[in-house]
């Protein structure tokens, strides 16, 4: 497991053999739609004057934009790893009490769409909120501030971290335990095996995980226009709208902007993750179990503390809003129809399949033929992860109007843009997680089923698929559980009275009729949580 390449672009030797031909054509066709979108911010940037984009670009609330936004993403990241992978680490290799209980409570904030999460904390702990109108009494008539930094910081950590616990927990759970018992019978002690051992094994799962949660907080926008934190996106969809003179070049500019740190991103994940050939023969040992000891009571703390915040305080607004009921005045236009969530589960379903199958020829081109044109057509594949939903809603409307003709008059072409939009934007989980499932399985297996007469597309179909399959499913999940919360392409982009979960909800809060939101928000995260049950019961995720 020798570094392969120290060079931020890995070389050819690597790979199996030269690039496939089909292959790279497909990949690089799927990579370069993924990109389109991009095209049309590119344009509008490059329009903008040197001496206006030089001016725009040094103004002191632009700076400050960039530094609070890299600032997020670092410390969210940061936040994240450090929940995460301890807490993997004790749902699979110690001896924790209800294991399977707390593997599931702490998966299931990824169900919870973060700008929900957001509406259920500020209306907790913010002024006059929930947990002051309890406190008053005491005499306690303030709290710690909610909004800012430390609110989004917070919220954000909490509805991302499972990217990082779930890819780590799928890690440690098919590692070769054996590696760790011969440490320890070196006299290693168990930190110094951990470190020289267990962490090169998990490190590409983590930064897989790492690298969406970078991209997603990079890229949200719900959470900070709610926490009142400005960021790259509530600044473009702001200025988007606005009737200033510079609004729209500044938009375009601040888009570049959030592309450039989004390479810088990829490029910063890369070096992390450095040389990531692990491979093992479709078989695993789980190794004897680490007895926490008199550990046992802080490890629960952890584990309860993270999961209760994450689940409790949602779960018990909405509960509170569903109780209270909305207006009267509001109950016909925003009456909740369980079409709504008919809707939701279709285009999700639908976005998943495409993007599963989107992802299998990226994520095979780059594990087994490494070479710079694989590793920028992966690349390539990650960048509509970060491109704002709003962003990406707007560049296909504007090519919709002007390319669709009468077919975007009449609102045809809307669905497959939205699935599209869908696709582009996390097509990376679906390409990260399938990635990680090759990563897993010897070639050599699919080279024993080639020496026994089967064509490469037999191999491949008997051989390695139905061992990337938990990976392959696994991503899709992830897919379909991002694709029920998405929320500024589905506004932008879903035909004339194609109302789903995220758009009623919207809709609802917009209004300010909470009481309304209680039921959809309530929906979805029921939905998502059974799928997201679906993903822990598959092979490769098992809870036990």
């Amino acid at each position: 497991m020798a570094p392969e390449t120290d060079s931020l672009f890995p070389s050819s030797q690597g790979g199996e053999s030269s690039l496939p031909l089909g292959l790279t054509l497909l990949s690089g066709a799927i990579a370069a739609a993924v990109v389109f979108p991009l095209v049309w911010i590119l344009a509008n940037a490059l329009e903008v004057g040197g001496t206006t984009a030089f001016n725009l670009l040094t103004r002191e609330t632009t700076v400050r934009v960039f530094v609070n936004s890299t600032l997020l993403v670092a410390v969210v990241t940061a936040a994240t790893i450090a929940f995460a992978v301890p807490l993997a680490y004790l749902t699979v290799r110690t001896d924790l009490p209800f294991k399977r209980f707390w593997t599931v409570a702490l998966s299931m904030p990824l169900v919870v769409p973060s700008y929900i999460g957001a509406f259920a904390f500020v209306s907790a702990f913010g002024p006059r909120g929930e947990l002051q109108s309890l406190l008053a009494p005491l005499g306690i008539e303030q709290l710690p501030e909610i909004y800012g930094f430390t609110g989004a910081a917070l919220v954000m950590t909490l509805y991302t971290y499972p990217y990082v616990f779930i890819s780590t927990r799928a890690s440690l759970k098919t590692m070769d335990a054996r590696l760790v018992d011969a440490a320890r019978t070196l006299k290693h002690s168990r930190w110094e095996a951990f470190r020289r051992v267990t962490i090169p094994q998990i490190r590409p799962a983590v930064t897989a995980g790492a690298l969406l949660v970078a991209l997603y907080t990079l890229s949200d926008f719900g959470t900070p226009a709610i926490m009142r934190f400005d960021v790259f996106t509530k600044v473009i969809y702001a200025e988007q709208n606005s009737l200033s003179t510079f609004g729209q070049d500044l938009a375009a500019l601040l888009s570049l902007q959030l592309v450039i740190v989004t390479f810088v991103i990829l490029a910063i994940e890369s070096r992390v993750r450095g040389s990531d050939t692990i491979s093992t023969q479709g078989t695993s040992t789980r190794g004897a179990e680490v007895r926490l000891g008199a550990w046992k009571w802080p490890a629960l703390a952890l584990c309860l503390g993270v999961a209760g915040l994450a689940l409790i305080v949602p779960v018990g607004i909405l509960t509170a809003w569903l109780i209270r009921g909305g207006s009267e005045s509001a109950a016909a236009s925003l009456a909740f129809q369980w079409e709504y969530a008919f809707n939701s589960v279709g285009v999700s379903a639908v976005a998943a399949l495409v993007a599963g199958l989107a992802g299998l020829p990226i994520a095979y081109l780059a594990v087994r033929h490494r070479s710079r044109a694989s590793w920028l057509i992966e690349r390539a594949s990650y960048v509509g992860y970060a491109v704002p939903g709003v962003v990406m809603g707007l560049a296909l409307v504007y090519f919709g109007a002007r390319y669709g003709g009468r077919l975007y008059q009449q609102e045809l072409i809307l669905f497959p843009l939205l699935i599209f939009a869908y696709v582009v934007r996390f097509l990376p989980q679906a390409v990260g997680s399938t990635r990680a499932g090759f990563l897993q399985v010897s070639p050599t297996l699919s080279d024993a089923a080639r020496t026994l007469g089967r064509s490469p597309v037999a191999a491949f179909r008997e051989v390695t698929l139905p061992l990337v399959a938990p990976g392959l499913l696994g991503g899709a999940l992830l897919v379909f559980l991002t694709t029920m919360k998405e929320l500024p392409a589905t506004l932008l982009l879903r035909p004339t009275g194609f109302k789903t979960l995220v758009t009623h909800i919207w809709s609802a809060q917009a209004s300010g009729h909470f009481g309304h939101a209680a039921i959809p928000a309530l929906v979805l995260v029921v939905v998502s949580a059974l799928s997201m049950l679906v993903m822990l019961a598959m092979e490769g995720y098992d809870v036990k």
